[in-house]
């Protein structure tokens, strides 16, 4: 059986009340907002779906576990199991939840593909080190807009300088990522087959994979 840690940072996708897909969240958050009651489980079968709140979930964990073993991913709750959702709906508004990608180390190594921003090569993350570009000598803080990953080298290079005054370029306009960016899938593994009720291959492509 997968280990409760791993089974919590597993991803889920997350639809608005229109059903269109909007994030993929960790099923640790998938939960939150389930007890929080504004969501709700969506459960995908041969192309039909049934919907659950929190205590109808919880209700049906023992005919899941019969029924359904190999279904699902589980969780180890205080004194049974429950099924860990792949799909989950805003319930309280069409607005989402405001979801904020944390900012560190993984996180922007991620966003970044392990490339250093100035000369494009890819990298081990022991061969990368992280870049404010407007320097913080210079005002420059740490935030998503003003942080990069770059190569030892480069970073060297460019001192506490702007990449301006090194004469060097970014690659790519650094910005917040929307969903967490260590997040991207592929639509062949099986838990995530159901996603393609939602999806579309130009949603998918944009919107969840980079």
């Amino acid at each position: 059986m997968t280990a409760i840690s791993s089974v919590l940072n597993e991803p889920v996708l997350v639809l608005n009340r229109g059903y269109t897909a909007v994030r993929v969240v960790p099923v640790r958050e998938a939960f939150v907002l389930l007890f929080r009651q504004i969501a709700e489980v969506i459960s995908v079968n041969q192309g039909r779906y049934e919907t659950f709140d929190i205590s109808s979930w919880l209700e049906i964990a023992d005919l899941q576990r019969r029924y359904e073993l190999s279904e699902h991913e589980w969780i180890r709750a205080a004194s049974s199991y429950v099924a860990a959702p792949t799909i989950i709906r805003i319930t309280s508004s069409n607005r989402q939840p405001d979801f904020q990608v944390r900012l560190n180390r993984r996180n922007l190594f991620a966003r970044d593909r392990n490339k250093c921003q100035y000369c494009g090569k890819k990298f081990p993350v022991a061969g990368l080190s992280i870049d404010h570009v407007v320097p913080i000598s210079r005002g420059g803080g740490n935030s998503w807009e003003n942080l990069v990953c770059s190569c030892v080298s480069c970073n060297t290079r460019k001192g506490s300088r702007t990449p301006r005054e090194a004469g060097m370029r970014l690659i790519t306009r650094p910005v917040q990522p929307r969903h967490c960016p260590d997040r991207a899938l592929s639509l062949r593994r099986k838990h995530y087959e159901v996603w393609k009720v939602f999806l579309n291959e130009a949603y998918w492509t944009v919107e969840l994979r980079d």
